[in-house]
């Protein structure tokens, strides 16, 4: 407590405003623990040598650890946020917390880079950011945007040939038409819409309607992402 006092006064004086600072704080906490959770997560077998009971005790344990760190994050950020809202005008986040503001550039600066790994910034880039990305977040709970990054960046890892193609035929760098329906791959939010069409798309999909955003956008992301998934013969 004594060195989250010390951040808390550092950030103060730094001129950050004391909600904004404990939300920060939070949120770092909280993805300490999200990072933990997420590791835990992971399937991995007992020791060598172990018996059937053994392991059975080793999976078991290893679930209920991550159960109780996802919810241990879950309070850190209810201590910083307040309680979820029930009933929230989001098609899809109910009894959530509603997107906020750090959420969202949070998420910019983790697609940004992953972005250029593949394409240029171009000037073609619609100008809806955070409306794209708040529909993005949308789609999960308080502590799955805080691990978000780490979740696109294993995309990105697992995807890599997929994606290079996709940007070099669609993106700025192609040669292809400049179409409204893929404007969006002018835009470093292309890689997370992405992840989410292929990891929750029903739940985005509502999201991207309650948001009001182009249906052609993720229309066109969906037909690029599909011709994209081999090489041409």
């Amino acid at each position: 407590m004594n060195a989250k006092r010390t951040v808390l006064e550092l950030l103060g004086r730094a001129g950050m405003f004391p909600g904004e600072a404990e939300e920060l704080v939070a949120l770092v906490e909280a993805g300490a623990i999200a990072g933990a959770h997420h590791e835990i997560g992971k399937p991995r077998d007992a020791p060598a040598g172990s018996g059937e009971a053994y392991g059975s005790g080793w999976r078991d344990g290893a679930l209920a650890t991550s159960d109780e760190l996802g919810h241990a994050a879950e309070r850190a950020l209810e201590r910083a946020l307040g309680p979820a809202l029930s009933g929230s005008s989001g098609a899809v986040a109910r009894d959530r917390h509603p997107v906020g503001r750090v959420d969202v550039e949070r998420a910019k600066v983790a697609v940004i880079p992953l972005y250029l790994e593949f394409s240029d910034l171009s000037e073609l880039d619609p100008e809806v950011s955070d409306e794209v990305l708040t529909a993005v977040l949308g789609t999960m709970n308080v502590v799955g945007r805080v691990g978000y990054a780490g979740q696109l960046e294993q995309f990105t890892a697992s995807g890599r040939e997929r994606l290079a193609r996709l940007y070099a035929h669609y993106g700025p760098r192609g040669h292809i038409a400049v179409h409204g329906r893929y404007s969006l791959l002018h835009s470093p939010t292309s890689i997370a819409v992405l992840e989410r069409l292929a990891a929750a798309g029903p739940a985005l999909r509502a999201e991207w309607e309650h948001a009001e955003l182009p249906p052609a956008w993720l229309d066109g992301l969906a037909t690029a992402w599909e011709a994209s998934e081999a090489p041409p013969a």
